[in-house]
């Protein structure tokens, strides 16, 4: 004897070789024996054989027309053999009968299992919604396909170039149209950024990479929500000295000025005077929102997208001729060493007498540390701050920057590109760098000292992380440090300043230090803050591979930073070179640029020789 069985599904057949009364032992057609359970059978028959019974079934199923066969069933609930007998008018041949279970059972649209081997015909209503989307599903599957083609011959439907950002930088992969780029991309061997160049979606590189930041960030664009102006400024009263900033040309949000009057023959008197937009925008409101919301003005070449919008950086922006409102920490130095004799801050209006920028003033590096003049206005005030800024690293006993590092400055007009190598620690960033890292240990320590909730940076171990708790950064080699001094760029700064002004005025803190709007602040920053360096470096690293297409360069000098890790001279981009031989880190040598991929970001080099030279600059490139 035979039997027709049901197991994971399948429906399977064996020779009996013995009988339980729960179960069979029976022989597969391919010779494996098993054990069964006996609900598990369906069909017990004696003629034809196993594998021919299931040959004759299938065909047989092929045959039938499921609607008819629903049409017959009726809306009760039956066996697969009933209805087989009712379909051939007798009692159906094994094979018969299989052949509507095989059939019945491939058509769960019309078909609903009740059971092993029992089903019951789909009401009409439900058939026709579900062959409606069988058909839809079949039509859509059509058009995929089609979509698919006309993209491997590098022509993009209308459909798929709506979705170009989308499908470029976070794909819907439940979307039709997903699956059919993504299977063009597979087929084509291309990258979904070089199959939309190749279909003449994709004709600027640079909106390409720039898209991928405005569309992690500002999906819903640029623009800032509605909102109500800052609140009109606070009565308090005015510095006795005038402030003066020193920013880059493009600076447009000016946090920090610097004052300096003598106060004694012996004794200097610092101002270091931060705008104050706590004063006017608060906790909660709608600007607080949009800055939360923003967390940083983000940067890279040629453009920012700023934390605030234009009319609240107007209102505290520490611009040329104003009158502003800022938070000022007042530091007493002696005029013969330069040491701190006291300090106090306050909160007040100062007048902007002057905004200085780099491009006219970086000639004083040469001149303060050459002991010349040059003439400039606020001169003499920029050298004794310097010299004040020197005694505070001393005082330390850390730098403030790696001076073994260089920055760059990027200038982007007209499409062209020009970069800057900057050196770090000359004397004028040295001087900012000191009185910002003053201001902010001054004000964390006190705000640690009066018991007052602030977002911390610490170092430990090398590590640097924020912190609700005022530990050591012992990079800087200060007990605590606390970010106030960029309140118009950065959130951080701005709930410090919060508190900060809750502390010098004595009203209360807004913040308590485990309070939820704290701690998801300082978690939500830190992603965010690493997030938009990550895309200001690979913009960076772009504009580096548009200065080598627009220079022409054939040849260019690098060092080598390990194993073939290399970084260009005079550009800030690290690039691997394949065919470089073994060399000491440091090592200079000559490469040749092959090819530059704008949309991949990558430049392909190849090792010439090695760079022999005295200096101890880097070599600079050639064309």
């Amino acid at each position: 004897m035979n039997v027709l069985y049901e197991e994971d599904g399948e429906f399977k057949v064996g020779a009996v070789l013995a009988e339980a009364p729960a179960s069979l032992q029976i022989e597969s057609p391919h010779g494996r024996r098993a054990k069964i359970k006996s609900a598990n059978v369906l069909m017990s028959y004696e003629q034809p054989a196993g594998a021919q019974l299931l040959a004759q079934a299938k065909d047989y199923a092929a045959a039938l027309d499921v609607d008819f066969l629903w049409q017959c069933s009726g809306g009760a609930e039956f066996g697969f053999r009933d209805l087989a007998r009712d379909y051939v008018g007798r009692e159906p041949a094994p094979f018969e009968a299989a052949g509507v279970l095989l059939k019945l059972h491939a058509a769960p649209i019309y078909f609903h299992r009740r059971g092993r081997g029992r089903y019951q015909a789909a009401p009409e209503e439900i058939l026709k919604l579900a062959l409606a989307a069988q058909e839809k599903k079949r039509l859509l599957l059509e058009r995929s396909s089609d979509w698919t083609a006309r993209l491997v011959r590098f022509e993009c439907p209308d459909e798929i170039a709506r979705l170009r950002d989308e499908l470029l930088y976070a794909p819907d992969r439940n979307k039709p149209e997903t699956k059919a780029f993504e299977q063009a991309c597979k087929e084509t061997g291309l990258t979904p950024a070089r199959l939309f160049e190749r279909c003449n979606r994709l004709t600027d590189s640079h909106a390409y990479h720039l898209g991928r930041f405005l569309h992690e960030f500002y999906p819903r664009g640029t623009g800032f929500a509605p909102h109500e102006p800052p609140a009109e400024p606070v009565e308090l009263p005015r510095a006795e000295a005038e402030a003066f900033s020193l920013d880059d040309l493009g600076t447009t949000e000016i946090d920090d000025a610097f004052s300096l009057r003598r106060s004694s023959d012996e004794e200097w008197r610092v101002g270091i005077h931060i705008a104050a937009p706590a004063l006017g925008i608060a906790p909660g409101s709608p600007l607080d929102a949009i800055a939360r919301g923003r967390l940083s003005t983000a940067y890279m070449p040629g453009r920012k997208f700023t934390m605030l919008p234009d009319d609240a950086v107007e209102r505290f922006s520490l611009d040329h001729g104003s009158e502003q409102l800022v938070v000022s920490l007042y530091v007493d130095v002696s005029a013969r060493d330069f040491s701190v004799r006291g300090r106090h801050s306050r909160l007040e209006r100062v007048r902007i007498a002057a905004n200085l920028r780099h491009a006219d003033y970086d000639i004083l590096n040469q001149g303060f540390e050459a002991d010349v003049r040059t003439g400039l206005a606020y001169e003499e005030e920029l050298r004794t701050l310097w010299k004040f800024a020197l005694a505070l690293e001393a005082k330390r006993g850390k730098p403030s920057v790696n001076t073994s590092n260089l920055d760059y400055n990027f200038r982007i007009e007209d499409e062209r590109v020009e970069i800057v190598p900057r050196r770090r620690g000359a004397p004028l960033d040295k001087l900012v760098s000191e009185l910002m890292i003053l201001a902010n240990t001054s004000w964390g320590e006190l705000l640690a000292e009066r018991d007052i909730a602030a977002l911390y940076r610490v170092q430990s171990y090398g590590k640097v992380r924020m912190s609700v708790h005022p530990e050591p950064h012992e990079g800087l080699g200060v007990s605590c440090y606390a970010w106030m001094t960029s309140p118009l760029r950065r959130y951080v700064d701005l709930v410090n300043q919060w508190q900060l002004v809750a502390a010098l005025s004595g009203a209360r803190a807004p913040f308590a230090r485990n309070s939820d709007a704290l701690l998801s602040t300082l978690r939500a920053f830190e992603i965010t803050y690493a997030r938009y360096d990550e895309h200001q470096r690979a913009m960076e690293s772009y504009w580096c591979l548009r200065w080598l297409l627009q220079e022409a360069l054939r040849e260019i000098d690098a060092v080598l930073l390990r194993e073939n890790l290399v970084r260009l001279a005079g550009l800030p981009l690290v690039v691997r070179v394949p065919s470089l031989p073994q060399a000491e880190p440091g090592t200079r040598v000559r490469l040749r640029v092959d090819a530059v991929d704008l949309l991949e970001r990558s430049v392909s080099c190849t090792y010439l020789a090695p760079v022999v030279t005295s200096s101890e600059e880097e070599a600079a490139p050639r064309g």
